[in-house]
């Protein structure tokens, strides 16, 4: 990666956070924990720009420009409201299931292989 390319990432990230301030307090405490839940077990193309983040702001200033309130737009349930926007994705949880999967299928070939 490039300096450059750090540069517009920080340029981008600072347009982002800016815009997450801009919105109603009830909003930005919404997104701050859907945030940190993507974070944790979001989809690997999270990481790579704010696409989906960005998405989720402009649901939600659309949705204080009509004067809802915040779960009137996620539901009640934001953490199903957060697994239906990555349910088509790979996700990090999904990586480490894998590579558990993967250690065990080698523990028990190793186990196989030695009553041989």
């Amino acid at each position: 990666m490039r300096i450059r390319d750090i540069i517009e990432g920080k340029k981008e990230w600072r347009a982002h956070v800016a815009r997450v301030k801009a919105l109603p307090r009830d909003y930005q405490m919404v997104y701050k924990e859907i945030q940190k839940y993507l974070f944790k077990v979001g989809p690997v193309e999270l990481t790579e720009g704010t696409g989906l983040l960005s998405g989720i702001i402009d649901l939600f200033e659309e949705g204080a420009a009509l004067g809802k309130g915040v779960l009137d737009v996620t539901g009640s349930d934001v953490a199903a409201f957060c697994d239906d926007l990555i349910k088509d994705s790979k996700t990090y949880a999904d990586i480490y299931q894998e590579s558990v999967g993967q250690e065990g299928n080698k523990a028990k070939k190793k186990v196989a292989d030695k009553k041989k």
